[in-house]
């Protein structure tokens, strides 16, 4: 299931876009501002964004080129005025993968948005890893952690610990070596590790159990890769 995010201060075409797009099986959510757009995106990236242009707090084109500067992975649809070819051409030249013109209609933004999403599956699929654990599915590539299906949203370490320890395709690694390779360096006797590991487990609810404690080591979790 493909995350979208919409960011869009029009709170009628958001509610009618998050709908339309919810109704063809997509996990969408809705922002009216950029700041609380970059809240949900630090934690979890999406697969896609439809970004309007004309938003409060910061323009479309400039939140366009920041993502572009540090992910060029995450498809974008600018959303444009239906008369202005310079926010069409500049949106574009800004990395954007498409755009749609406002007013549009809820078929051709379904179209639009599986069109873009169908160049994702392709891109990836000859090069991307998966894990499956039981109920636990994780694309590290595409930063997707699933519970029986279901999304779930983790802050940046809580995400960097988990794919780590899947990484390590069952070997136990102990507490020095996580404490090395999430937050650079060990922390001694700090319990930001056991905090964090508590919190991911509570997090992912049934799939917690996976994460296994070694006592007096470290933690592990098995599973397959899919490759």
């Amino acid at each position: 299931m493909e995350n979208i995010y919409v960011l869009e201060d029009d709170d009628n075409i958001r509610k009618l876009v998050c709908y339309a797009l919810t109704k063809e099986g997509y996990c969408v959510k809705g922002f009216p501002l950029p700041s609380e757009f970059y809240t949900a995106y630090e934690e979890q990236k999406p697969d896609l964004i439809l970004l309007d242009i004309m938003l409060p707090e910061e323009d479309g084109i400039s939140i366009l080129k920041k993502i572009r500067h540090e992910d060029e992975d995450i498809y974008v649809i600018m959303m444009t005025a239906k008369d202005s070819e310079i926010d069409k051409v500049t949106g574009l030249d800004s990395g954007a993968d498409d755009y749609i013109a406002k007013p549009f209609g809820v078929t051709e933004l379904v179209s639009r948005v599986r069109a873009v999403l169908r160049r994702s599956r392709k891109k990836y699929s000859a090069e991307e890893r998966a894990y499956h654990i039981g109920e636990l599915f994780v694309n590290p590539e595409r930063h997707i952690v699933e519970v029986n299906g279901k999304t779930v949203s983790l802050s940046y370490k809580e995400y960097h610990l988990l794919t780590v320890l899947l990484e390590a395709d069952g070997k136990v690694l102990t507490r020095e070596e996580l404490f090395a390779k999430v937050w650079g360096e060990f922390y001694g006797e700090s319990r930001t590790l056991d905090v964090h590991i508590r919190n991911l487990r509570m997090k992912l609810g049934t799939a917690g159990k996976y994460i296994r404690t070694v006592k007096n080591i470290g933690y592990q979790i098995g599973g397959e890769i899919l490759a």
